[in-house]
């Protein structure tokens, strides 16, 4: 196995497991959002709301994050490219969205954790049917992501078949000229995608989980 082909089989495997997991964690989260909204018990309500703030900040996030740039790796160190194809390009903007949505959310999420602390505060007033809705609403954009990653509908974007006819051109004029030398070359600038795009996850990781033993210690 090449370097480059261990590359790319590390950042499908991270941005498989990393998927997959953002869907089943919100699965959770609708679970807890359904509980927390139609239970009766006090203690249930809230301690529904009391764990979703640091379960989001510990599971949500980071899955997000490396889904987000995993699948942005993926694509520039493969043929799909980013922006050449529709369903990688809707994709992508789906996974920015969900994570935007998901970091502003995250405000709410510590919201609701005080209002779920304070005994003073009544139990209807601690119960909140927007962690439902959100919920909902991430997991129908999550599951139009993996339809698109699986069926990979609609072909190319304009920038895509320009592209496209511009190395079939390329390709055409080059024959005579091709060298051994190229696959090799080919193979290098593909290794090197891969390593700049993991060291950048890597950076993000360090970045969030910082902020995660941040959030931790003002929790305290």
């Amino acid at each position: 196995m090449t370097f480059a082909a261990g590359l790319r089989r590390f950042t499908v495997t991270t941005h498989v497991t990393s998927s997959v997991g953002w869907l089943g964690a919100v699965l959770v989260f609708l679970a807890l959002a359904a509980i927390g909204l139609s239970s009766e018990d006090e203690r249930t309500v809230r301690g529904a709301y009391l764990v979703m703030a640091p379960a989001a900040w510990f599971v949500l996030v980071p899955l997000a994050h490396a889904s987000l740039f995993s699948g942005i790796a993926l694509s520039l160190g493969t043929p799909w490219g980013l922006l050449r194809h529709y369903w990688v390009a809707i994709k992508l903007v789906i996974t920015v969205f969900a994570t935007v949505i998901l970091m502003v959310y995250m405000a709410t999420f510590r919201q609701m954790a005080r209002a779920a602390a304070d005994p003073v505060v009544e139990l209807g007033l601690v119960q909140n049917p927007s962690p439902l809705v959100h919920a909902i609403l991430a997991l129908i954009l999550l599951i139009a992501a993996t339809v698109l990653a699986v069926y990979k509908p609609f072909g190319l974007t304009p920038y895509g078949a320009r592209l496209q006819s511009q190395r079939r051109d390329g390709v055409l004029r080059a024959v005579s000229a091709r060298t051994d030398s190229a696959p090799v070359q080919n193979l290098e600038r593909s290794a090197w995608t891969y390593v700049l795009w993991i060291v950048a996850l890597a950076i993000l990781v360090v970045i969030v989980a910082s902020h995660l033993m941040g959030s931790a210690s003002h929790g305290h």
